[in-house]
């Protein structure tokens, strides 16, 4: 019974503590972090699972850890960033009594550098799934202020040409330079594709099972 009415008292507590505008700024930083490496886990978890368990030759541990590892890696870097960029953000606008533009970008440059900066397996693959999002955005507003004219047609099949050129051909001519886990799935559908020996790894499996397990 004291058990009870002491946890009711903590959760009272807690919960006029989350009501009070004046903890707010410090309070979403806090949430920001548990939200980042809540959604960190969520993204990398099953990415991790299916290309290690594809791609990844190992013990079954070997596997297991990769996976954890990966995901944890993830998990804490968007936690971390997210909880520099909001305490930078909400610094900045304390100190300057508004809130601006240029806090967002400086807040997320910090963060990038301290968090992003090191160059890593996931944090290119984070980076590099940014870059791809912000040019698109950067065109569009480039058309919205007038600064690149209207299209008259849809760009897009122009952009999907270029794209799947240019990668099929850094693929079969320069693969080094090229993402690892990017190589193994084209490696997958590409090259694989190129051998067999029965209908076992023609249809069934992707490599004879033999060698697989070597």
């Amino acid at each position: 019974m004291a058990v009870s009415e002491l946890l009711r008292t903590f959760l009272y507590t807690v919960n006029n503590l989350l009501q009070q505008e004046k903890h707010k700024a410090t309070l979403a930083v806090l949430k920001g972090f548990r939200n980042g490496a809540v959604y960190g886990a969520k993204i990398r978890a099953p990415h991790a699972f299916v290309m290690t368990f594809l791609f990844r030759s190992g013990s079954l541990t070997d596997k297991l850890k990769a996976i954890l590892k990966a995901t944890y890696t993830h998990s804490r870097n968007l936690a971390f960033f997210v909880f520099t960029y909001k305490g930078l953000q909400a610094l900045q606008e304390k100190i300057q009594g508004k809130s601006l533009q240029s806090h967002a970008f400086l807040a997320a440059c910090v963060g990038g550098w301290l968090v992003f900066g090191d160059n890593n397996n996931i944090n290119s693959q984070i980076n590099m799934y940014l870059l791809s999002r912000i040019l698109f955005a950067l065109s569009r507003l480039a058309v919205e202020k007038g600064v690149i004219p209207q299209p008259k047609h849809d760009p897009f099949p122009l952009f999907a040409t270029l794209v799947w050129g240019v990668v099929l051909w850094l693929f079969e001519y320069h693969p080094h330079t090229l993402q690892p886990s990017l190589q193994s799935s084209m490696n997958y559908l590409y090259h694989d594709s190129n051998v067999w020996h029965d209908i076992s790894d023609f249809l069934i499996y992707n490599k004879p099972r033999t060698s697989a397990s070597k």
